[in-house]
């Protein structure tokens, strides 16, 4: 018998956390203050910001896919150089990018872009700023939807880095 109370003891002990914190949300939420329902959104950052005067991109890029990638580096290039907008124009001859001689992780081919000077909140998420050089009906042609998927699918991984100047450059 002292065994099966020791046993019951203990079961109850090990559910006590679970059973207080199923009654805990069992009771309604404290009313929140009205104030904060009224304030606007804030407005969405970039997808791909940058917080210092120099970004970099480290994109791994599928082995078979770097004519393509090329191809988006070379689009956005162009694009950026005659936009109408004003914070897309300003990318224009920011954005360089080199190729690693050496290979990535699992055959990838590493290339590695260099935006400078970078802007804050600006975006240089490839395919945002990549839209926003194309016309309206561009954006509605089908033929850029299948040309961003392809875009999108020469990507194997990137990081993005936050880079300031240090001492002994140019």
């Amino acid at each position: 018998m002292r065994s099966f109370v020791t046993s019951v003891f203990a079961f109850a002990v090990v559910l006590a956390p679970a059973a207080s914190f199923a009654q805990a949300a069992a009771q309604p939420p404290a009313a929140q203050p009205p104030a904060a329902a009224a304030q606007p959104a804030a407005p969405a950052g970039p997808k791909l910001g940058f917080k210092t005067p120099a970004g970099l991109l480290l994109v791994q890029v599928k082995a078979d896919q770097t004519a393509v990638f090329e191809e988006m580096m070379g689009k956005i290039q162009s694009g950026v150089a005659t936009s109408s907008d004003p914070d897309t124009k300003s990318q224009a001859g920011t954005w360089k990018y080199y190729k690693a001689a050496e290979p990535a992780a699992g055959g990838n081919i590493m290339y590695i872009v260099l935006i400078e000077p970078a802007k804050p909140n600006v975006e240089y998420q490839f395919l945002e700023v990549l839209n926003k050089t194309l016309t309206d009906e561009q954006k509605r042609d089908p033929a850029t939807q299948a040309m961003y998927a392809k875009y999108a699918g020469a990507i194997a991984a990137m990081n993005m880095l936050n880079v300031t100047p240090g001492g002994g450059g140019q």
